[in-house]
C-alpha cells in the first residue's frame, strides 16, 4: 500500500518579512492610516511631534471618542443613531440647570444627567423595537427633541457649569488630561462589553443575521433597547465632558458631532450592515479625525480647504480598510479558501501591495497638498505670527473681518494664521490650544461664544501667550485688550431710527442673535435702552435667529403669524434683517420697517433699494485691522489700550 507523504512547504529567503508586513497591513488598515498621518504631519510641521500638542490631540478626540464608542454598540447591530449629539448637549444641560437653577446636589445632578442620556437612548430603542421605527427616522426624531428640550430648559443661554465637575476638563499634575483618562475607560468598558458580556456577543448576532438571532433565542427587541440605552449614557458623558471643557452647558453644542462619530466607528473597520466593529478601532478612527484637524490648523491650511481634506482623507481611510477586507477575504487569504489568486502559501500579491501602496501615497498625497494651500493664509514668513480664530466665515461680516486682518498684516510683514470655528464653541477652544501649541506671539479670537471661550483663553494666558478679543468679549479670562464696535450705543441708534420711522408708536418685532455672544447681548441692551424715550412702541415678540438669513426668515414667518399689525423689525444684524425682508415680501420697506445691524455689502444694497429702512454701519474690515494692529503691539512689548471701539453709523434708506 503507497504511502503518501506529506512534503513541508518552502519558505522563501524573506517570506516572514512579507508575511509579516502582510498581516500589519491586512488587520490594521486604520493604523496604517493612522500612522502615515503622524509621519507625514511630523515631516510638515515642526510643532505637531511634541508631547503638549500631541496631549491636544487626545483632548480634541475625547469627547468625539466617546460618542463614538456608544455608536459602535448600535452600528454593530446593524443600526444607526443620529441622535447622540443632541443628547450630549442635553445631558450637559440638564446636569448644569439642576445644579444651579435647581440647587440639587453636584452627584445627584451629575446621575440626572447621565440617566437623561439613557433615558434618550430607551425612547430610540422602544419607537425601534416596538414602534417598528427604521432607526434613522427615530433617532432623527431624537435629535430634534433632544436640542428642543436643551433649549427650552436652557432659555436659548449657555449655563454655568458646576466648578466641581469643570475639573473634569483640567489636567492630572499639571500635565495629563482628565478627558483623555475618561476617553480611555470608556474605551475599556467599551471593549469589555463587546467581547465578554452576553449584551456584546448579541450586538454582533443581531448584526449579522437578526432573523438568525431570533431564532437562536436572542431576545432582539429587549437587546435593541439596551443597545441604544447605552448609546445615549455615553452621549451623556460625552456631553459631560465637553461641558466641563468649556466651563458651562451650551444647548447648541455638539451640532453634527454625531456624523463625526459614526465617521470615527466607520474608519475604525465596523461595517455599516452590522456584525463587524471594535472599540480600538473606533479609537483609532476618532484619533484619525483629531491628528487631522490639529495638523491641518498647525501647517496654517485655509479654513475654507481644510473641511475638503478631511472629507478626503475620510474616504481615502475607508477605501483602504476596503481593499484590506477584500484581500483578506480571497482564497488562500487568512480564514479564506485554500488555493487562490492570493499567490502561493496565501501571500499578498505585488497587485494587492500596489493597491495598499497607491492608497497610503494618496493619503499622504493629500496632507502635503494641503500644506501647499495654506499659502491662502496671508503673511507666512514673518517675524512675528498672529493666529486669528474667527467664529464663522460663514457671515460676510466676519469674512470682511478676516479679510481686513489679511491686508493689514500683509502690510506689516507678519505671519497671519486664520481658522474658521463654524459656530463651534468646542471647535474653537481646540484651535485656541492648536494655537498655543505653536507658540504664536499674539492669538486673536473672535469667540463664538463668551464664556465658552474663558477655559481656552486661560490656557493660553497660562503658557504666556496675550490673547486679544475682535468684536466680542471673552468672560473670565484676562484678554490684552478689546477692539470691538460700539454695539450699545449702536444698538441705542438703531431704536431712534426706528422710532423716528415709525413716529414713535408701532408694534415691532426683535430678532436676537446667537445666545450668550456679547455682541447680541450688547446690541440688545442697547436697543432696549433707547426704546425707553418711545413708549408708544411695544416689542410684542423677540426671538434668536443665531445671526442666521435662512432663519431669519423662518423666526419672523413664524413672528408674523403668531401677531399681527406689525410695522417694524429690529434684527440685530443683518443677515437676519434680510431674512426678515424675504419673509415679508413687498411689505418690506413699506408698511413694515426693518432696521438691521453691521452694514455688510447685502445689507447696504437692501437699503438703497429702499427694502432695508436702515442699517447700523460697522466697519468689520476696519475692525480686522486695528485687531492685527494691537496685536503686533503687544507682541513688541507695547502698551495698547484695554478697550478699542471701531465707531458706527446710521445708513438709512433715502
Amino acid at each position: 500500500m503507497a504511502t503518501d507523504t506529506i512534503k513541508p512547504r518552502q519558505v522563501r529567503p524573506g517570506s516572514g518579512g512579507t508575511s509579516a508586513l502582510r498581516r500589519v497591513l491586512l488587520d490594521n488598515g486604520a493604523l496604517s492610516a493612522l500612522v502615515l498621518l503622524l509621519a507625514a504631519m511630523s515631516l510638515l510641521s515642526g510643532d505637531f511631534l511634541t508631547t503638549d500638542n500631541l496631549l491636544n490631540v487626545g483632548v480634541q478626540a475625547a469627547v468625539t471618542a466617546i460618542l463614538a464608542f456608544g455608536v459602535t454598540f448600535v452600528i454593530v447591530s446593524a443600526g444607526i443613531d443620529l441622535s447622540v449629539g443632541s443628547v450630549a448637549a442635553l445631558s450637559a444641560t440638564v446636569l448644569a440647570w439642576s445644579a444651579t437653577s435647581q440647587g440639587l446636589p453636584v452627584w445627584l445632578a451629575v446621575i440626572l444627567a447621565v440617566a437623561t442620556g439613557l433615558a434618550c437612548g430607551l425612547v430610540s430603542g422602544a419607537l425601534i423595537s416596538f414602534g417598528k421605527l427604521p432607526p434613522f427616522i427615530a433617532t432623527l426624531a431624537m435629535l430634534s427633541v433632544g436640542r428642543g428640550l436643551s433649549l427650552v430648559i436652557s432659555q436659548g443661554s449657555p449655563i454655568p457649569f458646576p466648578d466641581s465637575v469643570s475639573h473634569l476638563g483640567d489636567t492630572i499634575g499639571g500635565w495629563l488630561p482628565v478627558p483623555v483618562i475618561v476617553m480611555v475607560v470608556m474605551g475599556l468598558l467599551t471593549a469589555g462589553l463587546l467581547a465578554r458580556t452576553y449584551v456584546g456577543r448579541a450586538m454582533y448576532a443581531i448584526g449579522g443575521n437578526e432573523e438568525a438571532a431570533r431564532l437562536s433565542g436572542i431576545r432582539v427587541n429587549r437587546q435593541k433597547l439596551a443597545i441604544y440605552a447605552l448609546s445615549g449614557a455615553f452621549a451623556a458623558v460625552a456631553g459631560i465632558v465637553l461641558a466641563s471643557r468649556l466651563s458651562s452647558a451650551q444647548p447648541q453644542a455638539a451640532v453634527g458631532y454625531e456624523l463625526d462619530a459614526i465617521a470615527a466607528v466607520v474608519i475604525g473597520g465596523a461595517s455599516l450592515s452590522g456584525g463587524v466593529g471594535k472599540a480600538s478601532g473606533t479609537l483609532i478612527g476618532a484619533l484619525i479625525l483629531a491628528v487631522l484637524r490639529n495638523g491641518l490648523n498647525l501647517l496654517e491650511v485655509s479654513a475654507f480647504w481644510q473641511q475638503v481634506v478631511i472629507g478626503v482623507v475620510i474616504a481615502l481611510a475607508v477605501l483602504l480598510d476596503t481593499v484590506r477586507r477584500r484581500a483578506g477575504s480571497r482564497p488562500g487569504a487568512p480564514g479564506g479558501a485554500a488555493g487562490g489568486s492570493a499567490g502561493p502559501g496565501g501571500r499578498m500579491t505585488p497587485a494587492q501591495i500596489g493597491k495598499y501602496a497607491v492608497a497610503a501615497v494618496a493619503v499622504v498625497a493629500v496632507v502635503i497638498g494641503a500644506a501647499v494651500w495654506r499659502s491662502d493664509s496671508s503673511g507666512s514668513g514673518g517675524k512675528i505670527k498672529v493666529a486669528l480664530s474667527v467664529s464663522t466665515l460663514n457671515n460676510p461680516f466676519f469674512v470682511q473681518l478676516k479679510q481686513g486682518a489679511q491686508a493689514e498684516a500683509k502690510a506689516q510683514g507678519i505671519s497671519l494664521t486664520v481658522t474658521d470655528a463654524q459656530n463651534d464653541a468646542s471647535q474653537q477652544a481646540n484651535q485656541i490650544q492648536n494655537f498655543t501649541s505653536q507658540n504664536v506671539k499674539t492669538i486673536i479670537i473672535n469667540p463664538v461664544d463668551s464664556d465658552a471661550s474663558g477655559p481656552s483663553v486661560r490656557a493660553a494666558n497660562k503658557a504666556g501667550i496675550p490673547v486679544l478679543a475682535a468684536d466680542r468679549t471673552v468672560n473670565k479670562a484676562n484678554i490684552a485688550t478689546l477692539v470691538a464696535s460700539d454695539n450699545i450705543a449702536g444698538g441705542k441708534l438703531a431704536a431712534k431710527t426706528l422710532a423716528e420711522q415709525l413716529g414713535g408708536k408701532g408694534r415691532i418685532l426683535v430678532l436676537q442673535g446667537t445666545a450668550g455672544t456679547s455682541a447680541s447681548r450688547e446690541r440688545g441692551q442697547g436697543f432696549a435702552e433707547g426704546l425707553k424715550a418711545y413708549p408708544g412702541i411695544q416689542v410684542v415678540a423677540k426671538q434668536p435667529a443665531d445671526f442666521d438669513r435662512t432663519k431669519g426668515l423662518d423666526v419672523t414667518t413664524n413672528l408674523l403669524q403668531a401677531h399681527s399689525g406689525i410695522n417694524g423689525i429690529f434684527a440685530e444684524n443683518d443677515e437676519m434683517a434680510l431674512g426678515a425682508v424675504k419673509a415679508l415680501g413687498s411689505k418690506a420697506g413699506k408698511s413694515v420697517k426693518v432696521i438691521g445691524f453691521d452694514g455688510t455689502p447685502d445689507g447696504l444694497t437692501a437699503v438703497q433699494k429702499g427694502t432695508l429702512a436702515a442699517t447700523v454701519a460697522q466697519q468689520p474690515k476696519e475692525l480686522g485691522k486695528m485687531a492685527v494692529q494691537n496685536a503686533i503691539k503687544i507682541a513688541k512689548g507695547q502698551k495698547v489700550d484695554q478697550t478699542v471701539k471701531v465707531p458706527v453709523k446710521v445708513v438709512a434708506a433715502k
